[in-house]
């Protein structure tokens, strides 16, 4: 017999109106377990998965977070197991009819006297890390930045001990693009954002190849424009005869930015200069009941801190807006939020497809059935603090609070679209796993069960499955991480992905065509 089954069996209800529960017990529940209460399972049921509390009739309401997540397609008895073929998508919230600013949170006490060893920039921000950031204007000289930041690392940077870091910024962007077209502001801005991301320390350097279509010069802002010879190479450069000289004068320029970044020194700032980014990635049913609770008390924690925070992740939220734009400070940042939803949507239909496609096998096989109990659980990473802004993707964060950075779900998208907001700092929960790294940022892990967190010891830096358990509560789990947090932002920590060195490619999105 399985151990599972001789364990007191458990399931988690969220919300009183809900008529679902999923079981917490590890492998799941056999048919004919029988909880305390007296209700008897019909189905096997696996871990994370949803069990009817009640009868639900054909097209009758499945409800869980105390939300509609969808129609039964299909008489459900009471204790049968339901999974993403059970329940069909109810439609989205109608944006034009959303309240906006009608329950604006007041604001939480102010959480004062909490700091951090950081890096403070000419432009007033605020760096965890002391990195140089070497920009690409295209994707044609990746093979060179890659070959130069390893000459770097072995040559370079062991006569700099107070740089942490050398980071090619990759991507696929720069040329064969249609430049001028409209949706192409939002690659070029966040590729602009992201050399003036906090953690590379107001050093700029792009190396480009010469004839693409983003030319240089529009990744290096009008305050470093008459520097441009140690901002940009450019290897057509007919003054370059053969490789080696192209390498030299990176190399060369490279060192002119360590010797400048090798002069920074950490000093203690208020934990008000963080600018932390919050996500998600492969998701499960324990996501909006353990981390994501977790992370929305800590977001609730930075905010009365005076800090920055982010949550993102469009289609994760369009379903679970109605709940979202009541809380937004303003009627202007409420319309300002549905703008992103419903730009969000105009592009998916362009793309003939629409927010079901969101979940992933991972996803399903962890008990989520569809996107609007994805997005339920998701908004949670956002606590209960009042929405102070709107970002349209790739656009730098202005304000402090918690802000709404537009972008879409995908973990690798997400992560280099919120670098591009000027995120100093990561939290990233799952409930699958995921080895989902940043190498400008440092990027802290949650796991949403123990299984996990047990199984990939050394890649989780957070168990939040306490939480199911009864060990631990939303707000220690919350305080836990605010506390890593600090830790982590003050170079006394590493995150495990720094440790082993897992840091994801950047994906900058590109909405614009490709020609």
């Amino acid at each position: 017999m399985p151990t599972a089954t001789l364990a007191r069996p458990l399931r988690i209800k969220v919300h009183t109106d809900d008529n679902v529960a999923i079981v917490a017990n590890s492998g799941g529940l056999p048919a004919g377990t029988v909880f305390d209460d007296g209700l008897t399972l019909v189905d096997h049921v696996p871990q994370g998965h949803k069990v009817a509390l009640e009868d639900i009739p054909e097209g009758g309401v499945v409800r869980r977070y105390g939300e509609v997540i969808g129609h039964a397609d299909r008489p459900l008895p009471k204790g049968c197991w339901i999974d993403e073929f059970s329940v069909r998508l109810p439609a989205p919230p109608v944006l034009e009819e959303l309240p906006l600013a009608t329950r604006v949170p007041p604001d939480l006490p102010p959480l004062e006297g909490y700091t951090f060893d950081g890096y403070r920039n000419p432009d007033g921000s605020v760096g965890t890390r002391n990195i140089l950031g070497l920009s690409t204007s295209v994707h044609c000289v990746a093979g060179t930045v890659d070959y130069v930041v390893r000459l770097i690392k072995e040559r370079l940077l062991p006569r700099y001990p107070n740089v942490d870091d050398v980071v090619g910024l990759n991507h696929l962007y720069g040329c064969g693009v249609a430049i001028a077209a409209p949706a192409a502001v939002v690659p070029i801005r966040a590729l602009q954002n992201i050399a003036l991301n906090p953690n590379f320390g107001g050093e700029i350097m792009v190396v480009s190849l010469g004839c693409e279509k983003l030319q240089p010069e529009r990744l290096v802002p009008e305050a470093y424009a008459g520097e441009a010879d140690d901002t940009i190479v450019r290897m057509q450069d007919e003054r370059f005869t053969g490789f080696q000289a192209m390498v030299d004068a990176i190399l060369a320029t490279a060192e002119r930015h360590l010797d400048k970044l090798n002069r920074r020194r950490r000093e203690p700032v208020p934990a008000s200069e963080l600018v932390v980014g919050m996500q998600c990635g492969g998701s499960d049913a324990f996501s909006g009941v353990t981390a994501n609770p977790a992370v929305g008390f800590c977001s609730d924690l930075l905010v009365r801190a005076g800090a920055t925070v982010m949550f993102s992740e469009v289609t994760e939220v369009r379903d679970a807006v109605h709940l979202l734009t009541p809380r937004c400070k303003t009627e202007e940042i409420g319309r300002a939020l549905i703008r992103e939803m419903d730009w969000y949507d105009r592009y998916l239909a362009a793309g003939e497809t629409d927010r079901s496609a969101n979940p992933t096998p991972g996803n399903k096989k962890g008990g989520l059935a569809n996107i609007v109990e994805k997005a339920l659980g998701s908004i949670a990473k956002s606590g209960t603090s009042a929405i102070s802004a709107v970002l349209a993707p790739g656009e730098k964060a202005t304000t402090r609070g918690l802000i709404f950075a537009a972008t879409p779900a995908s973990d690798f998208v997400c992560g280099t679209m919120q670098l591009a907001s000027g995120i100093t700092l990561q939290v990233f929960t799952t409930g699958r796993g995921t080895p989902y790294g940043l190498a400008a940022v440092p990027v802290i892990k949650m796991a949403t069960r123990k299984d996990l967190s047990a199984r990939w010891h050394d890649l989780i830096d957070i168990d939040a499955g306490r939480i199911a358990t009864g060990e631990k509560t939303i707000e220690e789990i919350g305080w836990e991480l605010f506390h890593l947090l600090l830790d982590v932002a003050s170079g006394r920590k590493k995150p495990w992905s720094d440790h082993w060195g897992l840091h994801n490619a950047l994906a900058v999105f590109n909405p614009a065509p490709v020609t």
